[in-house]
C-alpha cells in the first residue's frame, strides 16, 4: 500500500510470491498453493497433525530506485499476523544473486487459529532515523491452516437459529426474536442468523416453487446479501489501523476482500491505497462520511445483485397479472 510519508519512499511496486512450502520438513503439494489466489491451504495436506509450515518466499523490490534513493541499511522482512491470535512474527530475507529476496518465514501451527496474513515490508534507514518503513507489499497472502482448497473464502457463513429460544450460544438473539435475519460480522467469518422462527422464511429460501417464488427468493436473497456486504463494510472500515509510523495498515482476513471489492465503487476515482486513506480519514474526522453512505449502499447493492434481482422479480410480476387476464 502506498502512503504517503514524511520522509523518501519507494515509488515502485514490491511484489512477492510463496513458490513453496514444507509442512514438519516435508514438501507441500503445488496443488495447495495459489499464485492467482495468493493463498497457501494447510488443512490436512500431508496428515493431519503437524507442528510447524514452513514458506519459501521470492521478493522483488525495485532495484534502480532502491540503488538511487536516499537510504541506507536496507532491509527486506516479511510479517506473519492474525488478529485472531494475536500472532505477529518477523523474518529477515536475504538479498540474493539476482536481485531477489528470499527467505522462509515459519508458521507454529498452535500459534494459528484459522488464517494468517503474510506480507512484505522494505525497512532502511532516512535522513538519520533507523527502522523506517520505505516501501511493502500491496497483494498479500493468506495462510489458511483451516482450508483444503487454496481459495480465499468469500462466503457467508448462514446459522438457522430460533430467535425466539434462548438456545446457548445464541441467547443474545432473543432480544431481536422479531427479525427474519439478523448480521453479526464480529467473528472470524461475517454470519447470518436466520430466524427460523420467522413464519416461512427459512421454507421460502430454502424451497423450490414456481418461477414467481424463486423471483421472490431471490429478491430477499439480494436484501439480506445488501445488509451483509453493508455490515461487513463498516466493520472493515472499523478494523483499519494506523502503524507506528503513521501508515494505514489493510485489515486482514475477510476485511481485507471487503474493502478490496467495495473500495473501487465507493471511492471510484481513487487507487486502493488512496481509498482506503480516504475512507479511514473520512470516518475519523467524520466530515464527509454521511456524504458516502449512498455510495457504500450502492456497492453493496451491486455485490448483492440487487437491481437484477429485482427486474427478475418485476418481470415475473408482469407476466402473473397478464396470465390472470
Amino acid at each position: 500500500m502506498k502512503t504517503l510519508m514524511p520522509y523518501a519512499t519507494l515509488a515502485g511496486e514490491v511484489t512477492f510470491k510463496v513458490a513453496a512450502a514444507k509442512l514438519d520438513g516435508r514438501d507441500l503439494p503445488l496443488s495447495m498453493l495459489s499464485q492467482q489466489e495468493r493463498v497457501v491451504a494447510l488443512h490436512q495436506v500431508e496428515r493431519q497433525k503437524w507442528d510447524e509450515a514452513r514458506l519459501d518466499l521470492r521478493v522483488r523490490i525495485p532495484e534502480a530506485e532502491l540503488a538511487e534513493g536516499p537510504w541506507s541499511d536496507v532491509v527486506c522482512v516479511a510479517v506473519l499476523t492474525e488478529g485472531v491470535s494475536n500472532l505477529r512474527t518477523v523474518t529477515r530475507l536475504n538479498r540474493s544473486a539476482d536481485g531477489t529476496w528470499v527467505g522462509s518465514p515459519t508458521l507454529a501451527r498452535d500459534a494459528c487459529r484459522t488464517r494468517a496474513e503474510l506480507s512484505v515490508s522494505v525497512v532502511a534507514t532516512v535522513d538519520g532515523v533507523p527502522g523506517r518503513i520505505i516501501g511493502g507489499s500491496e497483494e498479500n497472502w493468506l495462510v489458511d491452516v483451516l482450508a483444503r482448497k487454496p481459495v480465499r473464502q468469500r462466503e457467508l457463513h448462514i446459522n438457522e437459529v430460533d430467535f425466539g429460544e434462548n438456545q446457548k450460544p445464541y441467547e443474545w438473539l432473543h432480544a431481536f426474536k422479531d427479525a427474519p435475519w439478523l448480521v453479526e460480522t464480529s467473528g472470524d467469518m461475517p454470519t447470518v442468523h436466520l430466524n427460523t422462527g420467522f413464519e416461512g422464511i427459512t421454507e421460502l429460501l430454502g424451497s423450490g416453487g414456481s418461477t414467481m417464488e424463486k423471483a421472490v427468493r431471490g429478491l430477499i436473497a439480494a436484501q439480506i446479501a445488501t445488509e451483509a456486504w453493508t455490515a461487513m463494510f463498516h466493520s472493515a472500515v472499523s478494523d483499519i489501523e494506523v502503524a507506528e509510523d503513521g501508515s494505514l495498515e489493510w485489515p486482514s482476513g475477510w476485511r481485507d476482500w471487503v474493502l478490496r471489492a467495495m473500495l473501487p465503487d465507493v471511492l471510484p476515482d481513487l487507487s486502493p491505497a488512496d481509498a482506503l486513506s480516504e475512507i479511514h480519514s473520512r470516518r475519523v474526522e467524520t466530515s464527509g462520511w454521511n456524504e458516502l453512505q449512498p455510495r457504500i449502499q450502492y456497492a453493496a447493492s451491486r455485490r448483492a445483485r440487487v437491481a437484477k434481482n429485482l427486474g427478475t422479480a418485476i418481470r415475473e410480476l408482469d407476466r402473473s397479472d397478464e396470465g390472470d387476464q
